[in-house]
């Protein structure tokens, strides 16, 4: 192995005052990201990374691989949606740079499928993506939010379908930080959609713009819980009576439900207050349907006849609370489709539209139906779809109508990546107070369990976000080499209801820590691996849990990769994502908070001697909802302070806080894989194709 230069960075003490409690840190100053000093640093670690992984005589061999498999004739579709008789889906295929927008008039023949945009055509670099698309009633029109570098920053265009022309002028900032949306008036003249009158990101509100019509105005821009870090979802009812308008709290899963007629003279009312607990709002050809945690952790179905002035006080209970957790609903003329889960795998359960069972949905064991990114859809009247998929089956969007047994669509993932011959077996570990927490192990039947084997432990615990059942075409390089898969369901995430998210939320947040711990012990105990031949990884919040386990147990693994993370928790919310996420994790004005933020933050608890492990952090130069300077700033920190010889590397992408184009996505995993051969000394083997 290369022998790194050492990159210092200078000491300058800053000291602030939390309720009384002193806090100094030495690196505050790489903060500002445009300073000589902070560029020269940066510069500096950049390069000292870059000789890291020169070193490595098989990186070459290993990225030979990394683009076989992620070039490999691959074709993924992003949930489908309709617009008259026409169905739209972001379509990713390898070896395009970018997913880009297809329709199609048939979802079993994909020889109706057309391209309505590119975004690589718009921009060749390859460096503008979709953030969101939303098609008007009849799909003759769409409207695209586009940005660029990974920003996240984007605007608003609309296209006609099938000339693939832009019509009007772009809205600028619609879409910022991942949060916009838009919804069209039922006769696809105008359309409501997301902007922020503070140019920080705060005080998002509705506007509305008439195509080739009177200037755009505000709709909608109070009655909200908190005015500065309000976002809204946006939608319309398939009558073309009503404009829905979901509003958040921040981050934390506190919610309002706002709605008004499409008529020019009708005006916005509040249907649901957060303390009424409604966290979802869909429209069902007859009513509006809501889901809601009100004394029931898990979720109870609600039906709303909509009425000028209804709210959520003149609603029925249809679907009473159970043992699982509702994640997703979806309403069609004759049927409300509720996904349940538990502790990530998913279920589909039917009801008619009084709250009366239907037969059983059949969903394989092990499966997810309904995910962050990709959540049920309904496609017409009668019609909705799903996409199945488990840890070892690609997906698939499956369709059912009312009174007709599910079946599967064209739209499928196509890989050569075969995981069916992979083993998933399902395991708990006790955490500090006792609770049981989930885990899912991935590896090939046979494997070891006398502390042989290398093991990859992710999580992500945190905003109610559940990580189901997925199929990840990239685990095969990990799994080929004789590594072992485990994902982790801790607090935070919404894999067991409200209560699972309250459990690892604000002053609760340790309990993430502690799941995480206890997952990490239990693989070394039942000698699934062991501490030497373990390493975890986690993203963004999921960084976060990396930071934390890593200075509160410095001896948990051996290596550790912390992708976009939240590092300096005191500092975070003088960011302008930083604020909307107090509502998930705290803020400092709170004493209470402010002690919990303090007793796991993970820069302001790295101790000087410790021995670290080795140390992967990744940070985007353009990431707006995570700061690059957590990452620099934690990256010195760990660096001056550790005993070990294990090297803490920054990795700096010059994209935003998501995956950038496919050539930049083949860069970063070598990378990634790199550091994590490397560092459990198991070297690269290499495997022929696929």
């Amino acid at each position: 192995m290369t022998e790194l230069p050492t990159v210092r960075a200078a000491r300058v003490p800053v000291t602030d005052t939390y309720h009384g409690v002193e806090v100094t840190e030495d690196y505050r100053w790489l903060e500002n990201a445009s300073s000589a000093e902070t560029i020269a640093w940066t510069r500096s670690q950049r390069q000292r990374t870059r000789d890291y992984f020169d070193g490595i005589a098989w990186r070459d061999a290993l990225r030979t691989r990394v683009a076989r498999l992620l070039r490999a004739d691959r074709t993924r579709y992003g949930r489908p949606v309709s617009g008259g008789s026409t169905f739209f889906a972001l379509k990713e295929q390898s070896p395009r740079q970018r997913p880009f927008l297809v329709a199609l008039t048939d979802l079993d023949d994909l020889a109706t499928e057309r391209v309505v945009l590119d975004p690589v055509a718009v921009d060749p670099s390859g460096e503008t993506s979709i953030d969101f698309f939303v098609p008007s009633p009849d799909g003759s029109r769409v409207a695209v939010s586009l940005s660029e570098h990974g920003t996240e920053d984007g605007s608003l265009y609309v296209y006609d379908t099938v000339s693939g022309k832009a019509i009007g002028e772009p809205i600028p900032h619609v879409n910022v930080m991942g949060g916009g949306s838009a919804a069209w008036r039922h006769d696809g003249s105008g359309l409501w959609y997301t902007l922020c009158a503070d140019p920080a990101g705060f005080r998002q509100q509705v506007w509305f713009r008439e195509l080739g019509g009177a200037p755009d105005y505000v709709d909608l821009a109070g009655g909200f819980a908190d005015e500065q870090i309000a976002e809204h979802f946006l939608s319309t009812s398939p009558d073309g009576r009503w404009v829905l308008d979901r509003v958040q709290r921040g981050d934390g899963g506190e919610w309002q439900i706002f709605l008004r007629g499409q008529g020019d003279g009708d005006s916005w009312w509040r249907l649901a207050d957060i303390p009424d607990r409604c966290v979802d709002a869909m429209f069902g050809p007859d009513a509006l349907y809501l889901v809601s945690r009100r004394d029931a952790p898990n979720g109870k179905v609600l039906r709303l006849p909509l009425t000028g002035g209804a709210t959520v006080a003149d609603a029925r209970e249809i679907v009473p609370a159970s043992d699982l957790t509702i994640a997703d609903l979806a309403v069609t003329r004759g049927t409300v489709w509720v996904v349940l889960m538990d502790g990530g795998p998913q279920r589909v359960r039917a009801f008619d539209t009084s709250g009366n069972p239907l037969p059983a949905v059949p969903v394989p064991p092990m499966s997810s139906v309904s995910s962050y990114s990709a959540r049920l859809s309904v496609l017409g009247p009668d019609r909705v779809a799903w996409s199945r998929e488990s840890y070892t089956e690609p997906a698939t969007w499956w369709v059912a109508a009312d009174g007709a047994a599910p079946r599967p669509t064209a739209l499928r993932t196509t890989t050569p990546v075969d995981l069916s011959g992979y083993q998933v077996t399902r395991e708990f570990a006790t955490s500090k107070d006792g609770t049981r927490v989930p885990l899912t192990v991935i590896a090939a039947p046979g494997t070891p369990r006398d502390g042989s084997a290398p093991a990859l432990l992710t999580a992500y615990g945190g905003y109610a976000i559940s990580l189901v059942p997925r199929f990840d075409p990239e685990l095969l390089l990990w799994l080929e080499q004789g590594g072992v898969y485990a994902v982790a369901n801790i607090r935070g995430g919404g894999e067991y209801g409200d209560a699972w998210h309250q459990a690892g939320r604000l002053a609760a947040k340790q309990n993430c820590y502690d799941d995480f711990l206890a997952c990490a012990d239990h693989l070394h105990s039942a000698r699934i691996t062991s501490r030497e031949r373990l390493a975890i990884r986690g993203g963004s919040n999921g960084g976060l849990l990396m930071g934390a386990v890593l200075t509160q147990r410095p001896g948990i693994a051996r290596a550790v990769i912390a992708q976009v993370p939240v590092m300096d928790s005191l500092r975070a919310e003088t960011t302008t994502n930083g604020r909307f996420n107090t509502a998930e994790f705290g803020t400092v004005e709170d004493p209470e908070q402010c002690a919990a933020l303090l007793a796991y933050s993970p820069y302001h608890n790295v101790t000087d001697g410790a021995a670290y492990p080795a140390v992967l952090l990744t940070a985007g130069e353009n990431d707006t909802r995570v700061d690059a300077w957590h990452a620099k700033k934690m990256a010195a920190r760990l660096q001056a302070a550790t005993s070990s010889d294990q090297p803490v590397l920054l990795l700096m992408k010059t994209t935003g806080h998501l995956g950038g184009s496919l050539d930049q996505v083949i860069d970063e995993t070598t990378d990634e894989y790199a550091f994590l051969f490397s560092e459990l000394d198991l070297g690269y083997r290499p495997v022929a194709a696929p």
